[in-house]
């Protein structure tokens, strides 16, 4: 098979681990529970996996899928592949066989490595596909071997390390090709804007088969900080950490943010947890608001997929004074906003467009969708938001959730932040759904918080007195949860596929 990449290479860089073994072998890597990594361990465990991933036929060219949840062996996965010249397809695991099948054969993947409790499903796989449980590492990552610096093997940043599928929140998902280009500048373009600090420590609670997860990893050891990595999220678990591990960055999205207040009740976060980066979509207004009276450090940021994580975040500096901006582009990234065919104007709403080193080449195997999104090195992301005079991107909503109603626009995620304020409501979705009058108009799901009751008339005439009439929600219904992917995004499409419209 050939090799994935681009038609143009921008160079060539030492291997990621291999370089940060080199330079600084014994500081702390991976810390999971009891088992602690350092970088020489985990480029011990990398190149194990790598002989053993061999051993099974991966060679140049091939892709190998990973069936796994987060832990160390994930890590070495994920750095073996530059020793490989592969390519790694991180598979969901809250998918079902049917859709996992799907995806192995879209990818064409030379083996599917599972493990943990991914035991069943893979077994029920109907793929062809060779299926292996992963290679097991002994705690402390093996022989901790150094790399030379006469021997530290060189990648083309042009070359496709990785293949993320986007969380289908509004249809089919997507296989985005991310380079080892990508994902460097991404961490780049974050670093110079948080900055860096000796004892920065970045929890590890998105799953890695999610970009937000996965960029973590590979900003660990271009840093060369450590990541502190849960196998799933749990508010205590995670707020522990930022007391007990010395966490000083969290990446989350606005659900999981709101857990870890709710279980911290009044006690405030020490001093050394200096930033909660909040992604997934556009931040409820009474989340952030919260979160400025109790001085948690939450700095927004918008990224995707397609752009191996973060695009655009606010500056640390500007937390408090730009809230509810997701902020200006990480350099070297460009942020446009499309409307009426041409760039629109400030303060007026359209497409956000992107362009710089983090986006992706493509979609694999997706010509027509690879066509469709980019343009002379524009991502079209389909998300809907306005730049103000000052640069700052506001990030409205998915234009595929837009809701218009007698020619008015109304865009879900307002509409949900004002149910959010009300005391009783723990989570709130909003879909558009037919109306012979009005064409469109907004149905509320809600989910109540736990021992509270509010009743629908209540939450509609809460909502009147905050929202314009057209966008106030015609129904409410109750539910006891609501559907979301893995990494935690409301799953809309889910939600209209349980309306009459």
């Amino acid at each position: 098979m050939d090799r994935l990449s681009v038609e143009a290479s921008p160079g060539l860089l030492p291997e990621f681990l291999a370089q940060r073994a080199l330079i600084g072998p014994g500081r702390d890597a991976i810390i999971a529970g009891r088992t602690r990594w350092s970088f020489s361990d985990l480029y011990a465990a990398s190149v194990e996996t790598a002989e053993w991933l061999a051993s099974l036929g991966v060679g140049p060219g091939d892709r190998v899928a990973a069936l796994l949840p987060n832990g160390p062996g994930y890590a070495a996965i994920v750095h073996a592949m530059a020793r490989l010249d592969a390519t790694l397809a991180p598979l969901n695991t809250r998918l079902t066989a049917f859709e996992l099948d799907a995806l192995l054969e879209e990818v064409d993947a030379r083996v599917l490595v599972y493990g943990g409790a991914c035991d069943a499903i893979a077994r029920a796989l109907g793929t062809t596909t060779p299926v292996v449980e992963t290679l097991r590492l002994a705690d402390d990552g093996g022989d901790p071997a150094l790399p030379q610096a006469t021997n530290v093997p060189l990648v083309d940043l042009s070359a496709v390390h990785t293949i993320v599928h986007t969380s289908g929140t509004t249809g089919r998902s997507k296989g985005a090709m991310l380079t080892y280009g990508n994902h460097f500048w991404s961490a780049v373009g974050s670093v110079l804007n948080l900055g860096l600090r000796d004892d920065d420590r970045w929890l590890a609670v998105l799953p890695f088969f999610h970009v937000g997860g996965l960029s973590i990893l590979m900003r660990s050891v271009i840093y060369g900080i450590p990541v502190v990595v849960h196998e799933s999220f749990d508010p205590a678990a995670a707020n522990r950490a930022i007391d007990e591990e010395q966490v000083t960055i969290v990446s989350v999205v606005s659900i999981m943010l709101q857990r870890m207040l709710d279980e911290r009740g009044l006690r405030p976060y020490p001093e050394t947890f200096r930033c909660a980066l909040l992604g997934g979509g556009p931040a409820p207004r009474g989340l952030l608001e919260e979160c400025r009276r109790r001085g948690v450090p939450v700095v927004q940021t918008y990224g995707l997929t397609e752009t191996a994580s973060q695009v655009v975040t606010l500056a640390p500096q500007d937390a408090v004074r730009e809230l509810g901006s997701a902020g200006k582009p990480l350099f070297p990234a460009q942020v446009r906003i499309e409307a009426d065919g041409g760039d629109a104007a400030v303060d007026q709403v359209g497409e956000i467009v992107v362009r710089g080193p983090m986006v992706t080449p493509g979609y694999f195997h997706r010509p027509e969708a690879t066509a469709q999104a980019l343009s002379d090195g524009w991502l079209h992301t389909g998300d809907l938001g306005y730049l103000d005079a000052d640069g700052y991107l506001y990030v409205v909503d998915r234009r595929d959730d837009l809701i218009i109603r007698g020619g008015e626009n109304v865009y879900p995620a307002e509409v949900e932040s004002a149910i959010l304020t009300h005391p009783a409501v723990a989570e709130a979705g909003v879909v558009g759904v037919a109306d012979a009058r009005w064409g469109q108009s907004p149905l509320a799901f809600v989910v109540l918080r736990p021992a509270m009751e509010a009743g629908a008339e209540e939450v509609i005439s809460f909502c009147s007195e905050r929202l314009a009439r057209y966008k106030v929600p015609v129904a409410v219904r109750f539910v006891d949860a609501l559907p979301r992917t893995a990494a935690g995004k409301l799953r809309r499409g889910a939600l209209r596929d349980t309306t009459d419209g």
